[in-house]
């Protein structure tokens, strides 16, 4: 999955979206000037390869690349506070806000969310408010009503950052974070929303953590065969797609240069691969890396979004309308807090 560099694509990116190893791209705020050009960009993308799968992270808060046009997102650490700690309304919230992002941006012909962060608010800045709570149940719960929501929309789930980046401060954009916690601490805290999220069938699609558990294995998450193989496929049964997170991360970093990144990942168990930001990062590996000799069958197709909504029945829905205005009230509460 690469990303685009600007509000068009560029002849260099139009021959890379055909290269058989690309499978989707990921798009972020300078790709949207307002929700007509982007609907332009994206037809653009599916004239080249109708089947690549289109991505964002749009989670509300402040993590939403798409603001022209869009309806704006509460943070989902708001939520419950919004609700003034009735879990039973902010469930419902949660459900709307999940519907309200998916189906504006399936809207657009856009199929995926990496959404929602499943990782319990601990200490991480990174995280913060991107969380649902500091409560595993509480996540949990929220988390599939939201997931209920997207699904609802037509759009798959994809929980990040697997086992949990909430109990670590630094951020693995500019840092590599070590967790030294043991994995009986883990997976009694952290792992609990992935493992009742995964037991109830609603993760499609799973995104691990750039962060190193010491104490577990010497391996970032995402570069683990022992998180990726024996915890996540083996211990919790999910048969869903695994992406990477951006492989120009520094948490990343750890692995080398982009083609040991790449290989890392794939080796480890991931099915699709991000490399965000790094023009001469995606050339590298679509001219230099010794890709399988077989045609890669791209697993992660099978969430493409249900794009059947057109933006005049998106405007003509009440539901739409109300989960807006919903959006907007929690936002307005929180402010007033």
């Amino acid at each position: 999955m690469m990303d685009l560099a600007g509000l068009t694509v560029s002849a260099t990116e139009t021959a890379q979206l055909q290269h058989p190893q690309v499978g989707g791209i990921i798009l972020f705020s300078r790709n949207c000037e307002n929700k007509n050009q982007l609907i332009e960009l994206v037809k653009s993308v599916r004239s080249i390869r109708p089947e690549l799968l289109i991505a964002v992270d749009h989670e509300g808060g402040r993590v939403q690349r798409f603001r022209e046009g869009f309806s704006l997102i509460p943070a989902m650490g708001d939520i419950l506070p919004a609700a003034k700690g009735d879990l039973t309304l902010a469930k419902q919230w949660a459900k709307e806000c999940g519907f309200l992002m998916a189906l504006e941006l399936l809207a657009c012909d856009i199929d995926l969310s990496f959404a929602p962060v499943l990782d319990v608010n601990g200490i991480s800045e990174v995280i913060g408010k991107r969380s649902f709570s500091a409560d595993p149940d509480e996540v949990s719960a929220l988390a599939q009503q939201f997931i209920i929501g997207m699904n609802e929309a037509g759009m798959a789930a994809v929980g990040k950052h697997f086992p949990g980046h909430g109990s670590v401060a630094a951020d693995s954009h500019i840092a590599m974070p070590v967790d030294p916690r043991t994995k009986e601490q883990v997976e009694a805290f952290d792992m609990q929303p992935f493992k009742h999220l995964i037991g109830s069938q609603r993760l499609q699609g799973v995104m691990p953590a750039h962060v190193v558990y010491s104490n577990i294995d010497p391996n970032p998450a995402g570069f683990s065969s022992y998180w990726l193989q024996t915890i996540l496929r083996q211990q919790l049964g999910f048969d869903g797609v695994i992406f990477s997170d951006d492989l120009g991360m520094k948490g990343a970093s750890f692995a080398g240069n982009y083609l040991g990144r790449a290989k890392a990942a794939l080796d480890a168990g991931c099915d699709m691969i991000l490399v965000c930001n790094d023009p001469a990062g995606v050339n590298a590996l679509l001219t230099e890396f010794d890709w399988p000799a077989a045609e890669p069958t791209h697993t992660a197709l099978s969430l493409k979004g249900n794009t059947s909504q057109s933006l005049l029945a998106l405007e003509q829905q009440t539901r739409w309308q109300a989960a807006q205005q919903l959006a907007m009230d929690i936002t307005r509460i929180v402010q007033s807090l």
